[in-house]
């Protein structure tokens, strides 16, 4: 998750370059007669990106074209596709990005408080206004994993690699590692990563002077700022990491990090100062603003790694399977240590082939802290529980640590072991010959190790599945003459809590066309109480709806229902209440209609117009 282990200070080392071979240049041929026009220098780079995006399309492939299918945890792509729609409908409407009444009606929802991806949807607004939520949501996705392995192969290109192929292969691992793809599906704001190979870069330089610390300084901080907009989340980790890599090279070269350390301070100091400036107002809303909310919905330490998992494989590889990561890691979408026994020892490997270098120490530091940090409070063996504590109990108290999902710590691994796959390329590249045993063929051995390391991680496509289309009554704006200004359309049922929420579904797939209650989110429990939760508060007709939906069973409703029915509608300011498909809607209509009276059909459901019955 946290980039923060790559690049540092190792454009500091200016030794250490002499261990690489000079980057290839072409070769002319001799007169004008024989010259062949050299290819452009762009090219080769252009390639290895076009790879990438490549790749990530073809992982994605299971939804172009199918509207009715979702990436394997609906309820989370159907939330991250109404936040992109959101944000498109705030550019074109002129309204508060960080604030929306289309859901939860009619308390609205703060987004400043949940994964609203502003810095992602904002950008990608032309693509959601002119094809919709569901191609945005792919793009994004494509986005995230193509420009998270770009952005770490132009760094490790620059300042730490000579070797294309290296750079390559180390953006590759960043990029498209298993947990990158497990996040990929579900989560855009921890796969977005493509910002922090930047935000490093610009934190860890050898220039000294004053124009190494504002023009860098300004930099950083408008890139804090982006990334605050894309997942907060991801940035504590970046942080924390970036904090242990530091103290880790700061122990391996104490020169270095005495000669650095004062423009290092200087450019966070003016970051901070970039960055409090413009994230004041945001910040102060998400804490204060309406419909804030306090603690976290869900039982963050419960998300914790097997040690298992780090030699294991994950479901979305070629050697996966849905039965062992089910039981090493707490759900599809945080497989994030199933990086195989090849790669690790892979860089067991590297790490004592190029001990003497600080980068080096400072990386395998870094990813042993992170790797322990995510087997959580209690430690987990092949599925057992060891009765052992976890060292994570240390820090677990800690602010912000103590809403953290220690199972993503893992992800910073990834681009520490990204970096050393790409620095392990670059030496074996230089070698040529092994100094020990004359003769050996070590470019020969290398590959060989790399790709038995990198092969059994090969991604397959992100798994889909099927989703209840939107009502045509609904997607074709049948209802648009039943709905007077400030009143909202009722889905069935009215508030789902956590899991897949269809009228989110429905509000994202028509642009935020209508306001409705419920909706996927976390917000307070009630108006005086600020605790977290998942979704609305629930009303009586809610929960009695949802029960149906669930389980099939018509209940035996008085006239205390139906009377409890019509203040909630007048509640949630209904004009009309839509039943759309569900595994159990044939239950559910004859539960509406004991409640409402008699629906009528429309296409792709049911209807009731309950304007004269809520007045």
């Amino acid at each position: 998750m946290t980039r923060a282990t790559s690049s540092a200070a190792e454009t500091t080392e200016t030794a250490e370059t002499t261990e690489t071979t000079a980057p290839e240049v072409p070769t002319a041929a001799v007169g004008p007669s024989t010259a062949r026009p050299l290819r452009p220098a762009w090219l080769p780079d252009a390639l290895v990106i076009a790879g990438y995006l490549g790749l990530a399309v073809l992982l994605t492939s299971a939804q172009w074209g199918h509207p009715g299918r979702l990436f394997h945890q609906a309820g989370d792509q159907v939330l991250f596709e109404w936040m992109l729609a959101h944000a498109a409908h705030a550019v074109v409407a002129g309204e508060n990005p960080l604030f929306s009444t289309a859901l939860n009606a009619p308390d609205g929802v703060n987004l400043m408080a949940n994964t609203s991806v502003l810095g992602l949807g904002v950008p990608l607004a032309p693509v959601t206004l002119l094809f919709g939520s569901q191609v945005a949501f792919c793009v994004a996705v494509v986005c995230c994993l193509a420009g998270t392995a770009t952005a770490w192969y132009v760094l490790l290109r620059r300042r730490l690699v000579t070797a294309r192929s290296a750079a390559a292969l180390g953006g590759l691992v960043c990029g498209f590692a298993p947990g990158m793809i497990a996040q990929a599906g579900a989560h855009l704001h921890v796969a977005a990563q493509f910002l922090l190979p930047a935000i490093l870069a610009l934190v860890f330089r050898s220039a000294s002077s004053p124009r190494g610390v504002w023009r860098p300084g300004v930099g950083l901080g408008l890139l804090l700022v982006w990334q605050v907009f894309i997942g907060e989340e991801v940035l504590v980790f970046l942080a924390l990491a970036a904090g242990v890599f530091a103290l880790g090279y700061a122990l391996a070269d104490r020169a270095a990090a005495r000669r650095l350390a004062p423009s290092l301070l200087g450019r966070l100091a003016v970051a901070a100062v970039v960055a409090v400036t413009l994230l004041a107002y945001p910040l102060w809303f998400q804490f204060h603003g309406p419909q804030h909310y306090t603690g976290m919905a869900f039982a963050a330490h419960g998300f914790q790694l097997d040690a298992a998992s780090f030699t294991a494989s994950a479901r979305q590889t070629v050697l996966g399977d849905d039965w062992l990561p089910g039981l090493l890691a707490p759900n599809p979408t945080e497989e994030n240590s199933f990086f195989g026994p090849g790669l690790l020892v892979l860089a067991v490997v590297t790490v004592s082939w190029l001990w003497r270098r600080p980068l080096v120490r400072a990386l395998a530091g870094c990813g042993v802290v992170f790797a322990v940090l995510s087997l959580g409070t209690d430690l987990r063996v092949d599925g057992t529980a060891t009765g052992i504590a976890g060292p994570y109990r240390l820090v677990a108290g800690l602010p912000l640590l103590d809403l953290a999902v220690p199972a993503r710590f893992a992800l910073v691994c990834v681009p520490v072991l990204g970096v050393l796959v790409a620095l392990f390329a670059d030496r074996v590249r230089a070698a040529r010959r092994s100094p020990v045993v004359p003769g050996l063929p070590v470019r020969l051995l290398g590959a060989g190790a790399v790709a038995a390391a990198l092969l059994p991680l090969t991604p397959t496509p992100i798994r889909a599945v099927p989703v209840a289309p939107v009502p045509a009554f609904v997607a074709d704006g049948g209802w648009r003459t039943l709905v007077p200004a400030g009143r909202t359309v009722v889905a069935v049922p009215p508030v789902t809590g956590a899991a897949l929420s269809p009228v989110m579904l429905w509000s994202a797939r028509t642009g935020l066309a209508f306001r409705a209650p419920g909706g996927y989110f976390i917000g307070p429990s009630g108006p005086d109480d600020p605790a977290a939760r998942w979704g609305a508060p629930d009303r009586p007709t809610a929960v009695l709806l949802r029960r149906v939906a669930e389980t099939g069973a018509v209940p035996v409703l008085t006239g205390a229902d139906r009377r409890q029915a019509v203040d909630d509608l007048r509640h949630w300011r209904a004009a009309v209440v839509v039943l759309g498909r569900l595994t159990h809607d044939e239950p559910v209509r004859r539960t509406v209609e004991e409640l409402l009276g008699p629906g009528r059909p429309v296409d792709g459901g049911w209807m009731w117009d309950v304007r004269a019955l809520v007045g």
